[in-house]
């Protein structure tokens, strides 16, 4: 039984809570926008950043909101080093950006990537002298470190120029706030992120014939996913990998006892996350890791790192386990995993509420 102090403590949070959702609401609910998010990661690209965007572009369209996404899609591109799936604007970006901003009468502009279309955004909000905000996605300090070698000191500077000429940065948890503010930079306000809780859910959970437990991973096949951390892992049952990349035919040929499907989308996405007993998050990388909460929506505990994003999202033992041993993570995730806590816990990250947050951050222009 909860103390009188835990009790009031408890109501104080609630009221707090309470508040901030009503403060949220009512800047939701001022006059519609004509809003321009600026991505260098766009459709066909399939992650969490193209994920998270085009979702709450959509959500922003249902509230009245008028959004524009500007991605490479529109622009003469080429390969991304390593990344040849991504595609780089090589070509014309500063002319382009600019008659998007102008011909759509964009009233708040947010440039949601680092790449040349982000650049060419906010140099011309500069030159312009309006107001924009930023969001920060991707860990770029370590995937550089880890692909190139390139010391974290260098970009964790360019990052850090490039936001803040921003009148906002939005980060999605207390863990990146905390370390980019040690990192000198300022303006950082908070855009929780959210999951598809009709999309993501549990179903039936018998649609693949493979030994239990079945472990899973989903994900870019990468180095910075950290994945051969999961794979040399001694399990029992089978370990599941859904997702392509550079890494997909080295690991299959030197790991042939885990189980490699590809890349799933939709409905057969959520089959392959439902069956799953535990869903192993192994990166260190990632400033959020939406798949974590794709795997709790559909019922599933997760297993990983005490680092940035799992410490802001597996905050109960009933919904999975961290640990620096990832195979004891595992084990006390199978163990101490609820699939009713999960679901329950993946409900209350509520795209409502993030679309809310995200207008309530916006810069007008004047």
């Amino acid at each position: 039984m909860l103390s009188d102090a835990d009790q009031g403590g408890a109501a104080g949070d609630r009221a707090a809570e309470d508040a901030a959702d009503a403060a949220l609401a009512a800047a939701a609910a001022g006059d519609p926008l004509r809003i321009l998010i600026v991505s260098d990661a766009w459709f066909p690209q399939v992650n969490g950043v193209v994920r998270t965007l085009n979702t709450t572009a959509e959500r922003l369209r249902q509230r009245g909101h008028t959004v524009e996404v500007l991605g490479p899609d529109r622009f003469s591109t080429i390969p991304c080093p390593t990344y040849p799936e991504i595609r780089l604007v090589w070509k014309g970006a500063r002319a382009g950006v600019a008659r998007a901003i102008e011909s759509f009468g964009a009233e708040a502009v947010h440039i949601a990537t680092e790449g040349p279309l982000g650049q060419a955004a906010r140099a011309y909000c500069r030159r312009q002298g309006r107001a924009f905000t930023t969001s920060f996605h991707t860990f770029f300090p370590d995937y550089l470190a880890l692909r190139f070698g390139l010391p974290r000191s260098w970009t964790f500077w360019f990052l850090r120029r490039f936001h803040g000429a921003a009148a906002a940065t939005m980060i999605s948890t207390q863990t990146m706030e905390d370390i980019l503010a040690r990192r000198g930079f300022r303006q950082l306000v908070r855009w929780r992120r959210a999951v598809d809780t009709d999309l993501f859910r549990p179903v039936d959970r018998d649609t693949l014939d493979l030994p239990r437990p079945i472990s899973l991973f989903v994900g870019r096949v990468a180095v910075e996913k950290s994945l051969e951390d999961f794979l040399k892992l001694s399990l029992p049952g089978t370990k599941l990998v859904v997702g392509d990349g550079p890494q997909r035919a080295s690991f299959e040929r030197r790991y042939p006892e885990a189980v490699f499907v590809g890349a799933k989308h939709g409905e057969e996405l959520v089959r392959h996350y439902a069956s799953a007993d535990v869903f192993v998050f192994p990166s260190r990388t990632e400033t959020f890791g939406l798949v974590q909460l794709e795997a709790l929506a559909c019922g599933v505990p997760v297993a990983a790192y005490p680092v940035q994003g799992p410490l802001d999202i597996v905050t109960r033992p009933d919904v999975g386990a961290l640990d620096e041993d990832l195979r004891r993570a595992v084990e006390r995730a199978l163990d101490g995993g609820s699939r009713e806590a999960c679901r329950e816990h993946a409900l209350t990250f509520s795209w409502d509420r993030s679309a809310d947050e995200f207008v309530s951050h916006l810069r007008v222009a004047a």
